[in-house]
C-alpha cells in the first residue's frame, strides 16, 4: 500500500499514541518520541515496522508520539493512519485479517 497523503490517528492522552504518516521517496523512516522510550523504544519500533510490513507499506515517514500505549493500540493507530492516507473508508480489513 502506498502512502498518498499525510494522515494521522490517535491522541496525545495518557496510554495512547499519535501516529502520523507521510509520503517518502524511499524506505521507511520512523521518528519516535515516547515517555517510555528507554524501556520500550525498540519494541515500539518493532510493532510499527511489523504493522507496516503487513500492510505492504514500503515507503513512508512515520512519526509516533507515544504516551505509554499498548502494542495493540500502536498497531491500530498505524493501521488507521495508513488507511486514512489512502482515503480508504469502506471494507477496512481490521483485526484478524491483518493479524
Amino acid at each position: 500500500m502506498e502512502i498518498l497523503k499525510p494522515a494521522a490517528a490517535g491522541t496525545l492522552e495518557s496510554s495512547d499514541a499519535m501516529v502520523t504518516v507521510e509520503p517518502c521517496e524511499e524506505g521507511i523512516d520512523v521518528e519516535l518520541n515516547s515517555t517510555v522510550i528507554h524501556q520500550y523504544g525498540n519494541e515500539i519500533k518493532k510493532v510499527v515496522m511489523e504493522t507496516l510490513a503487513r500492510l505492504s507499506v514500503q515507503n513512508a515517514k512515520i512519526t509516533v508520539v507515544d504516551k505509554g500505549a499498548l502494542n495493540c493500540t500502536l498497531k491500530a493507530r498505524v493501521e488507521c493512519a495508513v488507511f486514512r492516507s489512502n482515503d480508504q473508508k469502506e471494507n477496512l480489513p481490521w483485526g484478524g485479517v491483518i493479524e
